[in-house]
């Protein structure tokens, strides 16, 4: 394995939030957290999300993460009531794109996942991308001048697409050397990987 190993999240994923709140006790190695588009990564695979395939599918996918969460002890999930469709925040992946620039990514994210999946703001409304930043210190002027820096855009923009040429299928995937590990259940054997 050469480097550490590299966590593809994308805040609007309730999977990747699952993942995010035990990625640091499941791996012996801390992670690189890495932003990415994942709306970017379906269109290029011509895939639709499993939230808006069909309600039937979207209400089971909601329960399983409901029971995760509820088994992990994690804070009960409170959706949006944007969500899954009005809730995509391509703001939100541009405002972690930034925060990892400034070493402020896991903070920032964690954050971000709370506020959506726990607190139940969505991240398309900029005032809630705000409200995780302030919880790491992230200056909301210094953020809201990033959000539309191209610097940032092309940065996030550049991650997914690296993402898609390694053959990340989705979020949450741990990547350990060139081996994937797609969802938030699969954090176990990347662990494995890691300590081969």
């Amino acid at each position: 394995m050469s480097g550490p190993p590299v966590f593809y999240f994308d805040i609007n994923s309730p999977f990747a939030w699952l993942a995010a709140e035990r990625i640091h006790d499941v791996l012996p190695t801390p992670p690189v957290w890495q932003p990415v588009a994942f709306a970017f990564i379906l269109r290029h695979e011509e895939r639709m999300p499993w939230s808006l395939e069909s309600e039937e599918l979207r209400e089971a996918g909601k329960r399983v993460v409901e029971e995760r969460a509820r088994d992990r002890n994690l804070q009960a999930v409170r959706w949006p009531p944007e969500w899954p469709r009005e809730s995509y925040s391509i703001q939100a992946m541009r405002a972690a794109t930034f925060a990892a620039e400034i070493g402020k990514v896991t903070a920032f994210a964690l954050a971000a996942f709370r506020q959506q999946f726990n607190a139940g703001r969505a991240m398309s409304d900029v005032d809630n991308v705000l409200l995780a930043a302030a919880a790491c210190e992230l200056h909301p002027r210094a953020l809201l001048q990033a959000l539309e820096r191209e610097s940032i855009k092309q940065k996030l923009k550049d991650a997914t697409e690296d993402a898609i040429t390694r053959g990340v299928p989705g979020v949450p995937t741990v990547r350990v050397g060139e081996e994937l590990f797609w969802g938030d259940d699969r954090l176990e054997e990347a662990a494995g990987a890691l300590a081969a």
